[in-house]
């Protein structure tokens, strides 16, 4: 059982935060989503075609499938959970990641969030999710485990899927500063721009109809799929 009240803003923004750190153990500083390949094939090259991927690639994939995928699991997770729509939105998800590193990238992530939410916080809905991931053969989702998280914390909607922009965010901007000559003023000036249009994309993700998630990037794709025969590479996918 969970609550629909939200609890103390206090208690569930800071774990929020625990939750988007790069401090925390999920692996999610290891990847670059696609980034790296983008470098590798000249198409992410300087701060302009960087500040284009944010605004024209990551943005719109927030706005289109991540953040609806975990308001939808985050509605699904309520007082009483709705786990056969709960396993169709795990599906989803990866069936909305053509290339194996990111479906992998997704899996590997969602599972060690869900897991930490489970041990961390001693939690019954954690531990439940987990159960019947294993025993249904649910493939494991980040968005959905971001959406298990803030149901774990008693945190609102609005404020998981921002948690979601801001650590998606600065993700790409911190792996762009391995791959790229990008320095720490210029990432946070990109990411102040980019943090700009998040009211709007979670505004519009929250009311985007389940069959009607979905986004396509050829670059992204394309990209994501050499980096796994790459000579040589700084991140996993």
């Amino acid at each position: 059982m969970t609550s629909e009240v939200p609890g103390d803003p206090a208690l569930w923004l800071c774990q929020l935060l625990q939750a988007g750190d790069s401090f925390y153990p999920t692996g999610a500083y290891a990847h670059s989503f696609g980034l790296e390949g983008l470098v590798d094939l000249g198409v992410v090259r300087d701060r302009a075609s960087l500040r284009e991927h944010l605004l024209q690639a990551v943005l719109p994939a927030l706005q289109r499938v991540e953040l609806p995928l975990a308001a939808h699991a985050w509605r699904a997770l309520g007082t009483e959970p709705d786990w056969r729509l709960v396993g169709e939105i795990c599906e989803l998800a990866q069936a909305l990641k053509p290339v194996r590193e990111l479906r992998q990238a997704s899996a590997n992530i969602g599972r060690q969030r869900a897991e930490l939410a489970a041990s961390l916080h001693g939690n019954a809905l954690a531990r439940e999710y987990l159960t019947r991931a294993a025993s249904s053969g649910w493939e494991h989702s980040s968005a959905v485990a971001a959406a298990l998280e803030g149901r774990v914390c008693a945190a609102p909607l609005e404020a998981v899927l921002a948690g979601m922009t801001y650590a998606t965010l600065a993700g790409q901007l911190a792996a762009a500063m391995k791959v790229l000559r990008l320095g720490q003023n210029g990432s946070q000036t990109l990411l102040t721009e980019a943090l700009s249009h998040a009211p709007g994309c979670i505004a519009a993700a929250r009311i985007i109809p389940l069959a009607e998630i979905g986004w396509f990037n050829p670059w992204l794709d394309i990209a994501s799929a050499r980096h796994e025969a790459a000579d040589a590479r700084l991140f996993i996918s």
